[in-house]
């Protein structure tokens, strides 16, 4: 595997601690294998955080495995363990991190009454001690200690202080304030930060660090709060994955300082564009889409369906995008046709898929799309291309799904195939029958020997929506085609046909941005060609 390197720090910033393959890791539904883990660490080196905690080492061998090769592999952020104030634990998170360019252990001990009593059994003279042994020997184990006091915002601020001067006395170099059940709010977080910037003594070698959790939805919120306090650490995790409802969403206060930099005034070491990639990549791993509403990421993120949205966005994308797609590392918005949808997209769309439409027709298939639109909300590219032709009798140079079938077989010498018919309105119906590792997949490649297409599944996404008494099957797909990325959507009354339909629509969005581009170059040349002849 291919090294991965991040670049070199520019100056004074805010580091991002990135706990994605421990914290978001050890949250139910999310574990990753050890490989799975080094891909992901791979991506965000690429991204850019300054520390990856690559998992516990003391939890398992295959936790231990995974943080020495990450250690191993991963060049340029520091690569951190996690571990317990105990001799054991901290002995094997430091053999784990022998390899590592840059070494962090990060020993975590509870601090507030509750944890004192209920978990540690210890008084608070035994925490203190516990922190100055196990940070002690942490020291000679790594090149930097980071020191968590779990539990910080439910800790009482006297003790709390006295525990992160103990950390620090003994050589701690990061004091992480954890809000570990997600309970605060920013301006109570805002107001401990500061007192604890201003009171904690010998910190002069050390930073404070946020480590917020989002129980009540706050952790984004607290973490920039903390910044603005002085924290020089936020840690969180991509998609804001982790224990309960999660951590910290690293990508939205990664693009809060990218676009409001009148406001926090950093200095952003991240390349933006890889966030929407370390995104997938995580949520292919784990099997948990993200939400379609979730900021930065989520599929309507950047999606439109209100008419004035559309118009908007159409004749200037500022008008409603503080922030571009491409900024993340997205190709485009989307306008979403549905029954808040106008004209413009209307008009938009129907000329990207080949209709040429006047004004009066225009308003006629308007009419029938607001119709069908009440009926279904969401409408696919088939559907309305079906649509506009039945309104105005015209054609699209665009494949249509005309019958799938498939069968599923199993044995060692058994082979799924299916039979795929596709109609084209200057080939007509083409039929291909293909086979491949599962039905959808053997359709897949039926489709890519009549387009003459080929293709890379990156997304599939299929649900199940009932309304006034029906139910149907929505299909979201993404194809990478030579090197770049075509959505595809389909909405039928069953998940086959819905799958394979979808992936009809993002071969014919190829096609048309195919053309589109073969167009403009015949365009420019035949003008290249007329300037010559005039000279």
């Amino acid at each position: 595997m291919a090294k991965h390197k991040k670049a070199a720090n520019k100056g004074k910033k805010i580091a991002f601690f990135d706990t994605t393959l421990r914290d978001g890791e050890q949250a139910p539904g999310f574990s990753m294998s050890a490989e799975e883990k080094l891909m992901m660490a791979g991506a965000l080196c690429d991204l850019g955080v300054d520390v990856i905690e690559a998992g516990f080492a003391a939890a398992s061998p295959g936790d231990a495995d995974a943080v020495r090769r990450i250690a191993a592999e991963i060049e340029g952020p520091t690569i951190c363990s996690l571990s317990r104030a105990t001799e054991n634990d901290i002995k094997a998170a430091g053999k784990a991190l022998e390899p590592a360019g840059k070494s962090r252990i990060h020993i975590f001990l509870g601090t507030s009454p509750i944890h004192r009593s209920a978990k540690l059994n210890m008084s608070t003279d035994e925490v203190l001690a516990a922190i100055h042994r196990s940070v002690s020997l942490a020291v000679s184990q790594c090149d930097e200690v980071e020191f968590s006091a779990e539990d910080a915002i439910r800790t009482e601020r006297e003790f709390l202080v006295e525990a992160l001067e103990c950390a620090a006395k003994a050589g701690a170099r990061v004091l992480n304030v954890p809000d570990t059940v997600g309970y605060t709010t920013p301006d109570e977080i805002y107001d401990l930060f500061r007192h604890l910037i201003a009171t904690v003594r010998g910190t002069e070698n050390a930073i404070f660090s946020a480590h917020c959790h989002d129980d009540l939805g706050l952790a984004v919120a607290n973490s920039l709060a903390a910044v603005r306090a002085g924290a020089m650490q936020v840690e969180g995790a991509i998609n804001g994955i982790g224990e309960r409802a999660g951590n910290c969403a690293l990508e939205e206060v990664m693009m809060v300082f990218a676009t409001r930099k009148d406001i926090f005034n950093i200095d952003l070491d991240i390349d933006t564009t890889k966030i929407y990639a370390a995104s997938r990549m995580l949520s292919k791993m784990t099997g948990n889409p993200v939400p379609r509403n979730k900021a930065i990421v989520g599929r309507n993120a950047f999606a439109h369906e209100a008419g004035i949205h559309q118009h908007g966005v159409l004749n200037d994308r500022r008008t409603y995008e503080i922030m571009t797609p491409e900024h993340i590392g997205l190709p485009g918005n989307a306008l979403i046709l549905g029954k808040h949808s106008g004209k413009h997209a209307l008009a938009a769309r129907a000329k990207e898929l080949g209709f040429k439409i006047d004004d009066d027709r225009l308003a006629a298939v308007f009419v029938a799309f607001k119709a069908m639109a009440d009926q279904f909300g969401e409408i696919a590219d088939a559907q309305l291309i079906e649509l506009i032709s039945g309104v105005t009798g015209s054609a699209s140079a665009v494949w249509r799904l005309t019958r799938v079938e498939m069968r599923a077989a199993y044995g060692a010498q058994a082979e799924p195939f299916a039979r795929v018919e596709l109609e084209h309105p200057d080939r007509g119906l083409v039929t291909d029958i293909a086979t491949g590792e599962g039905p959808i997949h053997a359709a897949f490649n039926a489709v890519q020997h009549i387009t003459g297409m080929s293709a890379t599944v990156e997304e599939l996404e299929i649900n199940h929506v009932g309304a006034k008494g029906r139910t149907d099957c929505i299909a979201d797909i993404v194809l990478r085609i030579n090197g770049t990325r075509f959505a595809g959507r389909s909405r039928t009354r069953d998940v086959i046909p819905a799958g394979v339909e979808a992936y009809v629509d993002a071969i014919n969005r190829a096609a048309a941005a195919q053309n589109r581009d073969a167009f403009g170059q015949e365009k420019a040349s035949a003008t290249t060609d007329d300037a010559k002849d005039a000279a």
